[in-house]
């Protein structure tokens, strides 16, 4: 699964827009408070992680882009 495939697969869940941000394919404006979040770190990994208070926290770091959207669903569904 690509991010664009998460996206599809979230907004089928009927998951809120305001709940997550997919770096590329999903940003929701205006920015919500609260949201989890997929982003390419700057060393190339991929990270997962919450967005809560103006601070980025990430909870894992993955090494590909498929095994990071398969945890964004898993957190989100």
């Amino acid at each position: 699964m690509d991010r664009h495939e998460l996206r599809a697969a979230l907004r089928a869940a009927g998951v809120a827009d305001g709940y997550y941000r997919i770096a590329g394919v999903h940003e929701p404006v205006p920015t919500p408070p609260d949201f989890l979040f997929l982003r390419k770190g700057p060393d190339g990994a991929w990270e997962t992680g919450a967005y809560e208070r103006g601070t980025y926290q990430v909870i894992a770091r993955h090494p590909s882009e498929s095994a990071a959207c398969a945890h964004l669903l898993r957190l989100l569904t």
